[in-house]
């Protein structure tokens, strides 16, 4: 932790920067890009029933969207009001009506005609709801039936039959902690959250590498550090309010980086609405681009390691800060050891990228005196995903770029509050104040004032799977309890996720909307819960944001869903029904009484409970984690970790695919066309050569597909690592594979190998022999 408090925002410079300009063509006509004027009407228009609400969730609220921290229209990183698409996207959530009768009762099979961006746009859900097998539509139920059906079920099974998940959508801390703590109260660890599928490897890998669980740094630090690096992140179109961070860098003579199979255009020039010389002639953004393969990062960053041990034996000091080093990190010897042990012909294959050009990335960074290193999904979505957040902490550690002053790791979280939802114990792995272990077990027994049970909970994807165990098993899943989400669009192998879904007795949706997911059948009876948003939660909410700043967001005036309820609120009822005789250790009858157990609970969060009115905020753990080089590990130094090349051969003319984000948020879907490139979603993005080579041209139709899916769609020649393609997420989950976790964080696998061939030649060869024959190899070659 650190002593040192962060400062508060800073100005923008006044006078405008040509030479950082895209085009000097105002507003970037005729270019592909996004269209905020255009994109901010359409909100305002969509909006047009409740607009004095609308205003009042924009200029009062936290947002809701990413996890940058805009409290009103302000934060702590630059003076000035900040608004983006993102956040205006998902505003109709929370001003929409409900939907009606005549919709939302109607035939099943009529609602499931609907995709999830059509059922979003029907409205709230207005009241509890039952369907159980064989009936065609929804039943009203009253709230009593609801959790009392509730109730009765899981006093009636094993708590290990039984599991818990939160979505990152607008939920408070107050909401996780609550939800931890009931969970724990009715003896089930099987509680997860969101951050399992974006980025629980970042958490396990800091954790191993620094001792902390959390971004090391604040977005200011991006602002006058030497290099800022965004590593599979593309931050302006999921977190586009951190464009104006980019462009203050800039300004501030920052080298901005990006290391990515494919050249985003979002990374390239961005068009900052609030900024008038940026919105008029754009901004570059990035400096250089470093394309790497799919999972060929761990090899990039030994490169980068093995140059600068060659630099310091021609030059000592002139890599790695030695001082840093011997002061503050182990395993210096062992590093050493390793990577010398690796061929530069080995580190150029895996990572797609050539010993010059990994030098020249090497040399920056040995001649930068500060670095702030921010990544996302193409990290952490891997099964080696910790093994690739360890690497970039050994590049921090090697440079000493930890615990100052424009210096840190980030993982830039894309959803509001989902930083905290760990931290609050909504997770197997983790209590308040710390992981699940002995220590931390028995200090939140004495908090709570009941046992905890002491097995290992499951993470969501095993708790899914275990819906197909036989009922004589154990942990066979018979209640699923998801306070949103959607795992038909989230998880790999859809058509599997279906069936897990099915196969539990009963399931309840707590949410604001429906989606696909919440019209399977269940094997007893599907329940669905209204749910307030954060806006409307009484006693108002709090959420952490990326740099850890835990802001305040108020109870806001407005029209409501007469029956939706506070979704901490309806734990503690549900609470009260399955256990009544101990329902005093699971009381809280106000939000701020939430806040004032929470700073008990977990320490770091000592602050929360003085949080109450509009503005209201606190970082914990002060600027800088780590700060002076000091870690919160055993023996307060971090620890630089050797780390193995995954495997990744390929045979000649197989690909490996990734997914990636349009004009989304999660897997909310808000548009059909990528505002960055004109994809659309059935686009696959492939370099020309590898294409022109499978004789296929751009826009044509073609099939790509292995042992697990097929997915048809067309081509769309794009500036990306050869052998390396992307389909859009969540429409190209079909190839994935499903029950693939990462071993130390349990996130699934987002990533394969693949074919790709033409159309025509794939219907036209449809015979078993062939289609066997190339599954084999992709089998043989891959796996």
């Amino acid at each position: 932790m650190g002593n040192t408090k962060h400062t508060g925002p800073i100005k923008l410079p006044k006078t405008p920067d040509p030479q950082h300009w895209v085009s000097p063509i105002p507003f970037g006509l005729g270019k592909v890009k996004p269209k905020h004027i255009r994109d901010t009407m359409k909100v305002v228009i969509e909006n047009r029933d409740n607009l004095p609400y609308a205003y009042r969730i924009l200029t009062q609220g936290v947002c809701d969207g990413c996890a940058l921290g805009v409290s009103g229209l302000y934060d702590q990183t630059l003076a000035g009001p900040h608004l983006c698409t993102t956040r205006l996207n998902v505003l109709r959530l929370n001003t929409m009506p409900a939907i009606s009768e005549n919709v939302l009762h109607a035939d099943i099979e009529e609602l499931r005609k609907m995709d999830s961006t059509e059922l979003r746009k029907l409205g709230r859900i207005p009241y509890p709801l039952s369907r159980k097998p064989g009936e065609k539509k929804f039943r009203r139920i009253s709230w009593d039936e609801a959790l009392n059906k509730i109730a009765g079920k899981i006093k009636s099974i094993d708590p290990k039959q039984l599991a818990f998940f939160l979505t990152a959508r607008g939920i408070t801390n107050e909401v996780y902690y609550t939800a931890a703590k009931f969970a724990r109260f009715i003896g089930t660890n099987n509680i997860d959250n969101a951050s399992r599928i974006c980025h629980s490897p970042s958490k396990t890998a800091l954790k191993r590498s620094l001792g902390i669980g959390a971004s090391s740094c604040n977005y200011k630090d991006w602002i006058g550090t030497d290099v800022l690096i965004f590593w599979g992140s593309v931050a302006a179109n999921n977190q586009p309010v951190s464009t104006k961070y980019m462009y203050a860098a800039k300004r501030k003579g920052t080298k901005i980086i990006c290391i990515n199979p494919y050249k985003e255009p979002a990374m390239d020039g961005y068009w900052v609405p609030s900024i008038p010389e940026s919105a008029l002639f754009g901004t570059k953004i990035a400096d250089d681009v470093y394309q790497v393969n799919i999972g060929g990062d761990i090899a990039f960053m030994n490169g980068i390691i093995k140059h600068w041990f060659e630099m310091e034996e021609k030059h000592p000091g002139s890599a790695i800060n030695h001082e840093f080093v011997s002061r503050h990190a182990n395993g210096y010897e062992e590093l050493k050891v390793h990577i010398e042990e690796q061929s530069w012909e080995q580190l150029e294959q895996s990572s797609g990228v050539s010993k010059e050009r990994m030098l020249e990335f090497a040399q920056l960074l040995a001649n930068s005196n500060s670095g702030v290193f921010v990544w996302s999904m193409g990290l952490t979505q891997h099964r080696f995903g910790t093994d690739n957040i360890s690497q970039v902490a050994n590049l921090a550690i090697l440079r000493g770029f930890i615990g100052k002053e424009h210096c840190g790791v980030m993982p830039i979280r894309g959803h509001s509050g989902v930083q905290g939802s760990g931290e609050m114990g909504a997770d197997p792995f983790v209590l308040p104040g710390g992981d699940f272990e002995p220590e931390n077990i028995k200090r939140m027994e004495k908090v709570w004032g009941f046992d905890i049970p002491k097995w290992q909970g499951d993470i969501v994807g095993v708790s899914l799977e275990n819906a197909l165990l036989p009922e004589d098993r154990e942990r066979k899943l018979k209640v699923f309890y998801t306070s949103g989400g959607n795992f038909l669009e989230t998880m790999p192998d859809p058509e599997f996720m279906e069936k897990c879904l099915s196969n539990v007795d009963i399931r309840v949706h707590q949410d604001i909307i429906l989606n696909t997911s919440t019209l399977v059948d269940a094997k007893e009876e599907v329940i669905v819960l209204p749910a307030q948003t954060r806006y409307e939660q009484r006693g108002g909410g709090t959420s952490t944001s990326t740099e850890r700043m835990v802001y305040f967001s108020p109870e806001i005036q407005g029209p409501r869903i007469e029956e939706a309820r506070c979704e901490w609120e309806i734990y503690v009822d549900l609470a009260a029904r399955i256990k009544p005789d101990m329902k005093h250790l699971m009381t809280f009858n106000e939000a701020q009484e939430i806040r004032d157990e929470i700073a008990v609970a977990n320490p770091n969060y000592d602050g929360i409970q003085h949080l109450k009115k509009r503005g209201d905020v606190f970082q914990w753990g002060g600027a800088w984690l780590c700060e002076g080089g000091n870690c919160p590990t055993e023996d307060g130094k971090a620890n630089l970790i050797p780390i193995e090349l995954p495997e990744l051969r390929k045979p000649d003319g197989h690909f490996y695919v990734t997914t990636r984000r349009g004009k989304q948020f999660n897997s909310m879907i808000y548009s059909e066309k990528d505002p960055f490139n004109a994809a659309d979603r059935y686009d696959v993005l492939i370099n020309e050569e590898d294409a022109k080579e499978l004789g296929i041209a751009d826009q044509e139709a073609i099939v790509v597909y292995n042992q697990f899916g097929t997915f048809q769609g067309r081509a769309k020649y794009a500036d990306t690592r050869r052998g390396n393609i992307s389909v859009y997420w969540p429409e190209g989950n079909v190839l994935l594979q499903k029950g693939i976790y990462e071993q130390f964080a349990g996130i699934p696998e987002y990533n394969i190998g693949v074919v790709v061939e033409k159309a025509d030649t794939f219907n036209a060869k449809k015979d078993i022999q062939y289609l066997e024959k190339r599954i084999d190899d992709l089998e043989q070659e891959i796996s």
